[in-house]
């Protein structure tokens, strides 16, 4: 039983320990080209926030991570995929508000949110929120963004790509096909060129940027390169657990 992962946990020993800081991991639950599993997302957010939570509880920090929430925003394109679950930015808004004020009333009053999934925006509605609950703190970590994957990974790309695929090949080797069956992530090119630039955004149309759902080629993939970025990304996340379990959120300013 590890003491800070909520679903192993049990009453006698929560009921005799004061807690600090709940940690809440978010994914999504897609196609992730042909080789990597439909719960890609939330497992790699599950396992990054147990390992940080781990270091950090090693160091004295009384923190638990909450069950991971597999419910993510899709974009067109992917959504009539089957089992692609969509999961809407306002059902999500209600289902963190509902976990904000469970927490609230039972004294728990930081909360970091951890986000796995690209297509997750969670600083809207933080904003929404936060003033509804004046003694909660919260806080959002998005791991994908913390570290930089050139030091890491030889190949671009954002979904099922060489980065996703080492992460899960380090946790969950069973799960993942021979890569010779993955696709090769190739992402075609808008014709607009304010979309290549980035003067200009709109939602990708998956089906029409991927044959096979993935954006990175995803062949130079292995566990050593993936094992080497989550020590590194879960010790710096790791530390902010740390500070936060210590701070108190009305005085964090010099």
């Amino acid at each position: 039983m590890k003491p800070y992962i909520l679903e192993q946990s049990n009453w006698k020993q929560i009921k005799n320990n004061k807690y600090d800081v709940a940690i809440l991991p978010w994914g999504a639950t897609e196609p992730h080209n042909y080789h990597l599993p439909y719960g890609t997302d939330s497992l790699e957010t599950s396992r990054i926030a147990e390992d940080a939570a781990a270091k950090a509880w090693e160091k004295g920090a009384k923190i638990m991570v909450l069950p991971t929430i597999p419910l993510g925003v899709q974009n067109v394109g992917q959504i009539h995929l089957p089992f692609c679950l969509h999961t809407t930015p306002s059902t999500q808004t209600i289902i963190l508000k509902d976990i904000v004020t469970a927490l609230n009333g039972q004294g728990i009053h930081k909360l970091v949110i951890m986000n796995g999934h690209g297509g997750n925006d969670f600083k809207p509605m933080i904003r929404e929120i936060q003033p509804q609950f004046p003694e909660m703190f919260l806080s959002l970590v998005e791991w994908f963004k913390i570290l930089d994957p050139d030091n890491y990974f030889e190949e671009g790309g954002d979904h099922a790509n060489e980065m996703e695929t080492s992460i899960i090949l380090h946790y969950f080797p069973e799960l993942v096909l021979p890569l010779e069956e993955a696709g090769s992530g190739n992402q075609k090119n808008s014709k607009i060129q304010a979309f290549r630039d980035k003067t200009a955004w709109a939602p990708r149309r998956w089906d029409k940027v991927s044959e096979d759902t993935g954006i990175g080629n995803p062949r130079k993939a292995t566990a050593r390169k993936g094992g080497r970025f989550l020590e590194d990304v879960s010790d710096k996340i790791s530390s902010y657990f740390v500070e936060l379990a210590r701070c108190t959120p009305g005085d964090i300013y010099e």
